[in-house]
């Protein structure tokens, strides 16, 4: 269904692209060089035709790729590489700290250590 909706939408593309090739511009564009199809219909209505076409295959390619985006195929199954490194790191790194940089001391660390450590002015260290 997917690749179905990208042909669609190239088609349309690819078509859009003559359509407004042929478009009478204000330089008078490709469409001057149609002339037998401006004697059949006539010239007004060659160009609403040409210019409803125009807006008709650009609502089109609207409406298909906005389809095509709830059918895009999903792979449960495979894991980007990205996401692998992250959830990696999350357990390696539960504070989500940067690499390279330490831990924060809790406050028990640090009363810890201030417990142990001699006072500046104690004598009785020596």
């Amino acid at each position: 269904m997917y690749l179905l909706f990208v042909v669609l939408i190239v088609l349309a593309a690819i078509l859009m692209c003559f359509v407004v090739l042929v478009q009478n511009s204000k330089g008078g564009g490709l469409s001057s060089s149609f002339a037998s199809s401006n004697q059949i219909m006539g010239v007004r209505k060659t160009t609403d035709f040409i210019e409803k076409l125009t807006w008709g295959l650009a609502i089109f390619m609207v409406v298909v790729s906005v389809a095509t985006s709830y059918v895009i195929p999903t792979a449960a199954t495979e894991s980007s590489v990205i996401m692998e490194q992250a959830v990696q790191e999350q357990k390696t790194n539960p504070l989500n700290a940067p690499a390279g940089f330490a831990a924060p001391k809790t406050d028990a660390a640090k009363t810890d250590a201030a417990a142990t450590a001699p006072a500046v002015g104690d004598s009785t260290a020596n």
